[in-house]
């Protein structure tokens, strides 16, 4: 009998649903069980896949979801935080796997150009499958995971421009690549125009007739990433720019908490068929003879792409810890790598034995990786002691362990804010615990009553280190709800009993801190000027400038 329709959706639901099962029962990540469910399904093995286009469209749709999600958690603070470090890291670790892959490969005995196209493959990591992992695992929002993405984000814009590049240059010659370069940048700078014009004149009056009910407003954040995913992807970008575009535009909102939360089911189904889709795509052409070569490239992947990120963050600064957590990311190429392969087989560059070559590679990097990523806390755990050698943050971890005892203040945040409130607390004799995940802040924040540590108001490992049973008040100077949400639950979650003190910008922000459970909310800008008008109102009576010392910024 042949399969087709709903009775081939069917049975792949339920094959899926079996094989989940056993994986569950065997401990084994459901990542891999599925790509390999792909594979049974794909040409390679029954060839349900190859005749129904249904799993690739599904497989889009829960692409454009789940980077449409990533999007929305981000915030424009995010974004300057984490921006140097993970271009710094996105960029180094291009460069390092290019450089290095290529002459591997030259080594391995293959012509430049097959080298070249090799190096390239082992280049770019995929966003899908790590930020798949990071959220199952609640470390998307961690500074590894944030730094991860930014990172990601890089590589995915590198590898647009690499694959417009590689088909100008061999279909019309190598004459017009300037030309479809600066048509390239046009269109980015269009499409982030246009998502930016929808953010500011669109989306919010859009958004508040949508919410009225809870159905439209999730079927309009479908129909609003999907529709950008598609212009995106019509302008020669990928689809998960668009989507990833999409949810930034709304990340702002007051809906996106909402959003995220009835989306977060819809994307995990439609993943699915993403990672049958991609172990259904897998080519095995002469794959046993080139296992010794895929051995070496892989272990070249798992190994070299984190080292790299691990070591450019240790140079900037940044925990030996996060860096790694980070670096695990990147041990794995992409779909993209895939992708690539059957370009450069289109363009005549490279056979068919090439590209069975960077499948097998996928396939043991994606699988390997994805066992690192699960088990990344108890691998550090067993490499602690040998990775500090690269620490460069002067030891700041051991100091958060020897003044356990001394802080009277934890205060998240050394900002302009932060930084003020923890000098004025310290020169008056309190002893203030300051933690910040600027590796430059920590530097300079050590002072008269103050001691800085690196982390972030998310880290759940970070707070069990923390001095809570001696400490009398949390301060989080950071204006991001979602950040002291987090924080008040976390605290909570330790049994922390003294006063938590949370910063806001908005009204609406500190109700809905005050609803959190914040004892006290702090408004920076009407505190600013409350103070201001009071210094003012003294001037103006008295005739003079009544400001000592101590009052002056």
């Amino acid at each position: 009998m042949e399969l087709n329709g709903f009775a081939l959706f069917a049975v792949i639901l339920a094959f899926s649903a079996v094989i989940g099962l056993l994986a569950v029962r065997l401990r084994q990540p459901l990542i891999v069980a599925f790509i390999g469910v792909g594979i049974l399904v794909g040409p390679t093995g029954f060839g349900w896949v190859e005749a129904d286009g249904t799993i690739e469209l599904l497989a889009r749709m829960g692409i454009a979801i789940l980077l449409f999600l990533v999007g929305l958690r981000l915030d424009v603070h995010l974004i300057r935080t984490t921006g140097p470090i993970a271009l710094a890291t996105g960029l180094g670790q291009v460069l390092f796997t290019s450089v290095v892959g290529y002459l591997i490969a030259l080594g391995l005995g293959m012509d430049t150009v097959t080298a070249l196209y090799v190096a390239v493959a082992l280049t770019f990591s995929s966003t899908i499958i790590i930020v798949k992992l990071l959220s199952d695992k609640r470390e998307l929002e961690q500074l590894h995971g944030r730094i991860a993405v930014g990172f990601l984000i890089v590589q995915d814009i590198v590898v647009v421009l690499v694959m417009i590049a590689l088909t100008a240059f061999g279909q019309q010659g190598s004459d017009n690549l300037p030309v479809h370069v600066a048509l390239v940048l046009a269109k980015g700078l269009g499409l982030l125009a246009g998502v930016v014009a929808a953010m500011r004149y669109v989306l919010p009056r859009l958004l508040h007739q949508v919410a009225r009910s809870q159905e439209l407003l999730v079927l309009f954040g479908v129909a609003y990433a999907v529709s950008v995913a598609t212009v995106s992807d019509w302008l020669g970008f990928s689809t998960e720019v668009g989507a990833f575009l999409a949810g930034v535009s709304l990340a702002t909102t007051p809906y996106r908490d909402a959003l995220g939360a009835r989306l977060v089911s819809l994307r995990d189904f439609l993943l699915l068929f993403f990672f049958l889709e991609l172990g259904a795509r897998l080519e095995f052409t002469d794959a046993s003879q080139q296992l010794a070569d895929a051995a070496v490239l892989s272990l070249f992947v798992l190994v070299g792409n984190p080292l790299i990120v691990v070591l450019i963050m240790a140079a900037m600064r940044y925990p030996v810890r996060v860096g790694f957590l980070a670096g695990l990311t990147v041990a794995q190429i992409s779909e993209f790598s895939l992708i690539l392969a059957a370009l450069g087989l289109s363009l005549g560059h490279i056979t068919e034995a090439t590209v069975s070559l960077i499948t097998v590679v996928g396939l043991i990097t994606i699988g390997g990786s994805t066992y690192l990523i699960l088990y990344s806390q108890r691998i550090y755990a067993r490499l602690e002691r040998r990775l500090s050698v690269l620490d460069r943050t002067g030891g700041r971890q051991r100091e958060l362990e020897g003044d356990e005892q001394e802080a009277d203040v934890i205060l998240y945040g050394l900002g302009r804010f932060g930084g003020a409130i923890a000098a004025r607390l310290g020169r008056s004799g309190h002893r203030v615990l300051a933690v910040d995940y600027d590796p430059r802040r920590v530097a300079d924040g050590d002072r008269e009553g103050v001691t800085a540590v690196f982390g972030s108001a998310e880290d759940i490992h970070l707070l069990e280190s923390l001095p809570l049973s001696r400490a009398r008040c949390v301060i989080s100077t950071v204006p991001v709800p979602a950040v002291g949400r987090a924080l008040v639950h976390g605290l909570r979650h330790h049994g922390y009993r003294g006063t938590v003190v949370l910063t806001a910008h908005s009204s609406r922000d500190a109700e809905q801190l005050d609803g959190a459970g914040a004892d006290l909310v702090l408004k920076p800008y009407p505190m600013a000027a409350t103070a201001t008008v009071e210094v003012i109102d003294r001037l103006l009576r008295a005739g003079r400038d009544p400001t000592g010392p101590d009052e002056r910024t």
